[in-house]
């Protein structure tokens, strides 16, 4: 893996702003889901099931890529912590 060259606060910043920009108008429609890993220098992306598997093919494309992921319609990649369901009993 490349060595970062951001800050935890601007990969993030910029990660969302190209994601929010560029990229959630050609993929949000049909890969509710889906993990998107982009690369946050060019804004090249790969969508895939797996976090693993985006990246991957995202790194075997550009060896140098500042990689962050989104899971497509939801708030976060992973979850942790226990699920809370509303409305069950």
């Amino acid at each position: 893996m490349p060595e970062p060259r951001y800050s935890k606060s601007e990969h993030a910043r910029r990660g969302k702003d190209i994601y929010e920009r560029q990229i959630a108008p050609l993929v949000e429609p049909s890969n509710r889901g889906q993990i998107v890993a982009i690369d946050i220098d060019s804004g090249e992306f790969e969508v895939a099931d797996k976090g693993l598997d985006a990246a991957s093919r995202l790194l075997g494309r550009k060896p140098e890529a500042q990689i962050w992921c989104v899971k497509v319609g939801y708030p976060a990649v992973h979850r942790f912590g226990p699920r809370v369901r509303r409305g069950r009993q």
